[in-house]
């Protein structure tokens, strides 16, 4: 998702966010001048050593399925140079190649053994399936949009992934003749979990799931029991929007005339002072007690390692044509922190814009914000371009050291 060639590099920050921009190029990875013959290796090392391991990956074969599996063979050659950030890409059809960090965070939590055999309903662009390939006996896999899966099949079979087989059909139908499945893995986000799928896991077996609203759900890890689906929630996520009747027919659907965050007092309820409710891909945050700037909590980054992802992300919807801009303000309390550098990592807070087709249009933020100050306002126009249809809005100290504290962020909307 390339935005504005005027818009600097973003390192660290950018690779750790899921839809953000990217400029950097792959051959440029590693020192300065430095030449190799595979730098795609060498940039999945990198992702793999700065990004996956630090995130809490510890399943062995899925560290080294991320190291191996060619990500950039799964993504159009205009997006090749930023297949190893930790970021998500268009893939066409207004549809998205995960994050590796989503794929190897999903597939360590079904505990895959040589011996299964795994649906994975949408097959995107085939890359999550090629991540499983190796490390369980077979992967059944179907993709609802044509386009799609016609090419993940020709990516797959012209990369040998002789185990995975693929269909053009309805997911949430699953796959009835090869059933019963050991796991199954959805990468697109139902309001509840189609019948038919429960059905078709077998006894014992385990379901990785992301359910919930649009812009707001929650992995799921989900145990057969005695017929019965057992539940964990494991995290907030977000996945971008299903296609076809499963996605028109949502009963909750967003606003996007009038865009807005959830929990942006950071006040619901949690389960724990590590998870945070209605934000995702958390990295280094944690809900703080001690001293908000009002209320029961606010949200604290901390981070002693320079270039080191610390962020929260919130999806939203928002039309360009209703909204003209919309003003930030949050409450920040900074202790100690110091920026990288001042064109990428360093605390702030920012928005990026999306098009119908999930195309970046353009970064913005209020960084960077530094140094040593108690609870004060920091403020921010973001200015809504007309053919914005989604937008990301983030907090935190990305790459910076430090700790920065955020609480009671509020949305003032700007119309024509």
């Amino acid at each position: 998702m390339d935005g504005s060639a005027a818009r600097p590099p973003f390192a660290r920050a950018v690779r750790a966010a899921a839809w953000s921009a990217g400029i950097l190029l792959i051959g440029r990875i590693g020192p300065v001048g430095a030449q190799t013959r595979d730098p795609f290796e060498t940039a999945r090392r990198k992702l793999v050593q700065e990004i996956i391991l630090p995130s809490g990956i510890t399943s062995q074969p899925v560290v080294e399925a991320i190291s191996k599996t060619p990500r950039h063979e799964f993504v159009a050659r205009s997006y090749r140079n930023q297949a190893y950030y930790d970021m998500s890409l268009p893939i066409g059809d207004s549809q998205t190649i995960s994050s590796p960090y989503i794929v190897a965070f999903m597939t360590q939590a079904l505990d895959p053994q040589p011996t299964d055999r795994v649906l994975e309903i949408g097959t995107g662009s085939g890359y999550q399936a090629a991540v499983l390939s190796p490390i369980v006996k077979d992967v059944y896999t179907i993709e609802i949009v044509e386009p799609l899966g016609l090419r993940a099949e020709r990516t797959l079979k012209r990369l040998k992934y002789a185990n995975v087989h693929t269909k053009i059909g309805d997911g949430y139908l699953g796959w009835p003749e090869f059933a019963p499945f050991d796991k199954i893995i959805v990468t697109c986000s139902p309001e509840r979990v189609p019948i038919p799928l429960q059905e078709q896991l077998r006894e014992g077996g385990l379901m990785i799931v992301p359910v919930g609203e649009r812009y707001q759900q929650t992995l799921y890890l989900m145990r057969k029991k005695e017929g019965k689906l057992v539940s964990e929630a494991l995290q907030p996520t977000l996945f971008v929007p299903m296609t076809g009747k499963a996605e028109e027919g949502r009963e909750v659907l967003p606003d996007p005339a009038n865009p807005k965050l959830i929990n942006a007092d950071f006040e619901d309820p949690a389960k724990d002072e590590t998870f945070v409710p209605g934000w995702y891909y958390q990295r280094l945050a944690r809900l703080d007690t001690q001293a908000p700037s009002q209320g029961r909590a606010c949200v604290t980054f901390s981070n002693e390692d320079p270039g080191r992802p610390a962020s929260l992300l919130q999806g939203l919807a928002v039309d360009g044509r209703e909204v003209r801009s919309i003003r930030v303000a949050a409450m920040v309390r900074l202790r100690g922190v110091r920026n990288i550098d001042k064109v990428g990592d360093y605390a702030t807070v920012a928005m990026t814009f999306y098009d119908e087709n999930r195309r970046d249009l353009g970064y913005q933020n209020a960084g960077p914000l530094e140094g040593t100050r108690d609870w004060h306002t920091v403020e921010k126009v973001f200015r809504v371009p007309e053919t914005a249809r989604e937008a990301l809005f983030r907090i935190g100290l990305f790459g910076a050291t430090g700790e920065a504290s955020f609480d009671t962020i509020q949305f003032t909307i700007e119309r024509d």
